[in-house]
């Protein structure tokens, strides 16, 4: 099968969490106009797609992933006219705007439900799961939503339950009602004809399921739905679509991102994140990383989508830790940490997402008290955890290694009081390393981790072997280093990571060996990658471009 060639292969994306990105009118709250006023620095950073986190009309429960009004703008983000200027702008700058789309769930304050939740005869009460009283009167069944309580919330006005997988101001759209799914369809065009380039799909795993069989994730009408989806939207457009899933693997990935199948271009998923990682008093905390099991992660990904699909790369969203914290070294080692894994992700095959500062190396918010915390799901945790009798201190000290909202704090601009994201009072703390760790500071820094994505992101602008060359992984069970080849029309690109903070050791062996062009040294300029041993000082990254033979 021959390689498959898109616009988007060799761009980069940047997703924007818009409340904590930049704040125009000093209100606290990041908006859309903050967002233009930014632009600049995108595409500086060359970035060729924006994943913009919800901007659409919510009661904001769960940061705008509870939806009132799927197109309309929320008023503390702007109005449409400030989002059509957003995509003009961006599109001036040849950056297009993917949006984000939740439709597993709606707000409890959308009108649709406003009105199912009146009268059972009403056509959009069943745009929702609702099911009558155990005979005891309680809910169905005592299934538990994903950020606490029960999955069942009662309505006295119709005398029922409906089903609400994330919170109560959550419940879940019935997509097995085909009027909700034409809803769906016709909002998605009313966007894409406002010029949007795609969609990121939040939790799209779940909306094929069936939750009489307790069928939740991956569920039996899936990819039928997706296939709709297409049919009826996404077909003939020349737009780009990634789907949210916790649970695909490697097995299933093909049935939402092969060519063939008329679904997704690609998927995020997560079995690289939850890779060492426990559940513990009901979160999962990590353990040290264990570099050989996640290496065997991502190779795995990148040997089952070698030839059909395609894979996104990431380490940071809004809903995980920042990288540098998790898997990197935050103290000593913080800017040569975040080079590293920066270089090892970026040059594998697939579409990089960058999260809002992590290109300048931003860290975990380093909160102490629960009061600092704004996440619906953390506060709820809370809640139980300490009903179950487990420490505060306990429950902070988790909190501070794997909280949301250590991805939420506020961008770091500058040295301002309000890191440059706001003149007013920002909605959730700034981070307070930010008079260290900011854009201003690193943008005519050439050492800095800055100049260090910004030469990540035009190295794939410039090199095809980046883009389609094969994966072929090395030193597999090295403790320390992460170690590829990606060849491509007689060049070969030798990546060698050292994800540690001690020097490390290895006998090269000749098929990870090039003699050409350092691409990129952090420790110290190398022309070559020699056959043989070579060390590698702590969290240095090494790349030679050279050709094969």
């Amino acid at each position: 099968m021959t390689r498959r060639t898109e616009w988007w292969m060799n761009r980069t994306a940047y997703q924007i969490y818009p409340r904590s990105f930049a704040d125009a009118n000093g209100d606290g709250v990041g908006d859309i106009p903050g967002i233009i006023d930014r632009l600049h620095h995108l595409a500086d950073l060359g970035i060729g797609l924006i994943w913009l986190s919800p901007v659409y009309r919510s009661p904001m429960a769960d940061n705008g992933y509870d939806i009132s009004d799927y197109q309309d703008i929320a008023p503390e983000y702007g109005t449409l006219a400030d989002f059509d200027r957003l995509v003009a702008e961006a599109d001036r700058r040849d950056i297009g705007i993917i949006m984000d789309l939740v439709v597993n769930h709606s707000s409890d304050r959308h009108p649709w439900f406003l009105e199912a939740k009146q009268d059972r005869a009403s056509p959009f009460h069943d745009f929702y799961y609702w099911r009558d009283p155990a005979p005891d009167g309680g809910p169905p069944d005592d299934r538990k939503a994903y950020f606490g309580g029960p999955v069942w919330t009662f309505y006295p006005e119709v005398g029922r339950y409906v089903f609400n997988l994330f919170s109560p101001q959550q419940p879940d759209l019935n997509w097995q009602n085909p009027a909700l799914r034409q809803a769906v369809y016709d909002m998605m065009r009313w966007w894409l004809d406002r010029g949007v380039r795609g969609f990121r799909m939040d939790v799209i795993d779940l909306i094929g399921k069936d939750i009489d069989r307790d069928l939740i994730t991956e569920g039996p009408y899936l990819h039928d739905f997706l296939q709709e989806m297409h049919r009826e939207v996404l077909a003939g457009r020349d737009v780009v679509t990634v789907g949210e899933s916790w649970n695909v693997t490697k097995e299933t990935a093909l049935l939402y991102c092969g060519r063939d199948r008329g679904e997704l271009d690609m998927v995020f998923q997560f079995q690289h994140i939850v890779a060492g990682w426990d559940r513990v008093h009901g979160k999962w905390r990590p353990h040290p990383l264990d570099l050989v099991a996640f290496k065997k992660v991502w190779t795995d990904w990148q040997e089952a989508l070698e030839v059909d699909g395609w894979n996104s790369l990431f380490l940071n969203n809004h809903d995980l830790p920042r990288s540098v914290s998790r898997y990197g070294d935050a103290g000593q080692w913080r800017d040569r940490s975040a080079k590293a894994l920066a270089t090892a992700i970026h040059l594998m095959r697939g579409t990089p997402f960058v999260f809002q500062g992590e290109e300048i190396g931003m860290t975990n918010a380093g909160f102490t008290e629960i009061t600092h915390y704004r996440d619906i799901e953390l506060i709820n945790m809370h809640r139980e955890m300490l009903m179950q009798g487990l420490p505060e201190h306990q429950f902070l000290e988790g909190a501070g290694i794997t909280a949301r909202d250590n991805a939420r704090t506020p961008m770091q601009w500058d040295t301002g009081p309000g890191a440059g994201f706001t003149t007013g009072e920002p909605w959730i703390a700034v981070n307070p390393n930010s008079a260290d760790i900011n854009v201003a500071a690193q943008r005519n820094d050439p050492n800095s981790v800055l100049a260090h994505y910004r030469h990540l992101v035009a190295l794939r602008k410039q090199h095809e072997v980046i883009v389609q060359g094969r994966f072929v992984s090395w030193l597999e069970d090295h403790p320390q280093i992460w170690a590829y080849t990606r060849e491509w029309n007689n060049q070969r690109l030798s990546v060698l990571c050292n994800i540690s903070s001690e020097p490390a050791r290895t006998e090269v062996p000749p098929g990870l060996a090039s003699n050409g062009t350092c691409l990129i040294c952090t420790a110290h300029p190398r022309h070559s990658v020699p056959a043989g041993p070579i060390t590698l000082e702590p969290w240095e990254a090494v790349v030679v471009l050279g050709n094969l033979g």
